[in-house]
């Protein structure tokens, strides 16, 4: 396979890192754990979540798919490389 097509996959992963970071950053904390043990547990839950949640949530998985498929595909071309000695 040829050297750009491992650049692009990586171009891709970084976007996708940044990205997936972002987004899960930006979700709303769902009470208990680590953030109530320093004051975020005093927010009120609003019924239900909003349509704003929900695509963000449906973003965070995409963005997550394309992050694992680089991966995958980065590792595949590795070995390839790797097994025909170039």
């Amino acid at each position: 396979m040829p050297i750009w097509f491992a650049y692009t996959l990586i171009v891709l992963l970084v976007i996708t890192s940044v990205l997936l970071t972002l987004f899960i950053l930006l979700h709303r904390g769902k009470g208990g754990g680590m953030s109530s043990m320093f004051g975020g547990g005093v927010s009120s839950s609003l019924a239900g979540s909003s349509v704003a949640e929900k695509n963000l949530d449906r973003y965070t998985v995409l963005v997550g798919i394309v992050w694992f498929a680089c991966i995958i595909g980065l590792g595949l071309w590795l070995r390839l490389e790797v097994g025909t000695g170039v």
